[in-house]
């Protein structure tokens, strides 16, 4: 259960007043002290740090009907808000250059101290990648690493679900506040996180969907993480943004390749180049962090693909195909192809994609 620390209603109307932003803030805790202290200091004082309307507005002392609805908020067990006096707030994220004076949580607080993995990657994601993500995630989840990624469609949706799968839970940090989801999709995804992982902003209540949050949202994702996964993206993803913020933090970056004709192996690819370590399975990012634990085989529990099937599968390979490039390479008739193929989608192990291709997860 979280509780309430009885100072927490002067962090919340301090960081909501208009214009102080986060170095302000900061910089406003380290010459005053505690937020109680900082309400109490004069506007002379103040001035020396902030603009003359923010010291005007702090002056002011705590505006309770701007604080009471996320007081109101707090009184959900679920619900917490963590700040830089609390004995939880990550130590990871104290490390980076612009850590948020206090964040919302809603979920499992105790996950804030778990090791963790950031997984990212595009939202408009193909069926491989999608496997591929949560595949890891599982695995490292498994492996006692918590997976850390931003509730978008797409990669992250699929790494959130596999770190829930795993025995490490999963987090998501959001670009809106906590009491709006979005995307609106992810709506139930959302809700198995609260319950089984966590949740976390550092946006007041009410704050909508805005475009500019969520890059920001993106250093605390990597933040938080001991090193980021990117599964897939293009070459203007905003996951490359999470993977260059990563680097910066002194965070260990993976990139998982793929085809040289896929546009979301692209991004993946320049980072490669750029010297990120390439990697074809979770062990190689467990090895990569000097990890003790033994991942689990998180594909075991998809049927094998029988003898009769190998063949096709093979003519297949990873790249989109056509049933007619199949049908050439087999030499089996289309009757033949489609049933299989059909075959090999209800099991797992082929991909229905726009435009009739057909591509092997695994």
């Amino acid at each position: 259960m979280n509780q309430t620390p009885p100072d927490i209603e002067s962090w919340i109307a301090l960081s909501l007043i208009s214009g102080l932003g986060a170095e302000s803030f900061r910089k406003l805790l380290q010459a005053f002290g505690a937020p109680e202290q900082i309400f109490a200091a004069s506007r002379t004082a103040l001035t020396q740090i902030v603009s003359a309307p923010v010291a005007q507005a702090i002056c002011q002392g705590i505006n309770r009907e701007a604080t009471a609805s996320t007081m109101a908020w707090l009184a959900d067990p679920l619900n917490a808000i963590i700040t830089l006096a609390d004995p939880d707030y990550p130590a990871n994220l104290l490390e980076i250059t612009d850590p948020p004076p206090l964040f919302y949580l809603k979920g499992r607080r105790e996950l804030l101290q778990k090791p963790a993995l950031a997984v990212v990657g595009s939202r408009n994601a193909t069926p491989q990648g999608l496997s591929d993500a949560q595949a890891f995630a599982k695995t490292l989840s498994d492996s006692g690493l918590c997976i850390v990624s931003g509730l978008a469609l797409g990669i992250d949706a699929a790494a959130h679900r596999g770190g829930l799968q795993g025995a490490s839970s999963s987090i998501a940090v959001v670009g809106t506040g906590l009491d709006i989801i979005y995307p609106a999709r992810n709506r139930e995804l959302a809700h198995e996180l609260a319950q089984h992982g966590a949740l976390i902003s550092e946006f007041p209540l009410g704050t909508p969907s805005i475009g500019a949050n969520f890059p920001r949202r993106n250093r605390i994702i990597s933040g938080l993480s001991k090193g980021c996964l990117v599964v897939e993206a293009a070459l203007r993803s905003g996951s490359l943004i999470t993977a260059r913020l990563a680097a910066e933090q002194g965070r260990e970056v993976f990139a998982i390749p793929g085809s040289i004709h896929s546009p979301l192996a692209k991004g993946c690819h320049a980072l490669i180049k750029q010297g990120v370590k390439l990697v074809d399975s979770a062990l190689d990012i467990l090895e990569e962090l000097g990890w003790s634990a033994t991942p689990t085989d998180s594909t075991s529990a998809k049927p094998k693909p029988g003898k009769a099937d190998k063949p096709l599968l093979d003519c297949l390979g990873f790249s989109p195909t056509t049933i007619d490039q199949v049908v050439a390479t087999s030499g089996l008739t289309a009757e033949k192809v489609s049933a299989m193929l059909l075959k090999l989608e209800l099991d797992g192990h082929v991909a229905c994609l726009p435009g009739g291709f057909y591509q092997r997860i695994n």
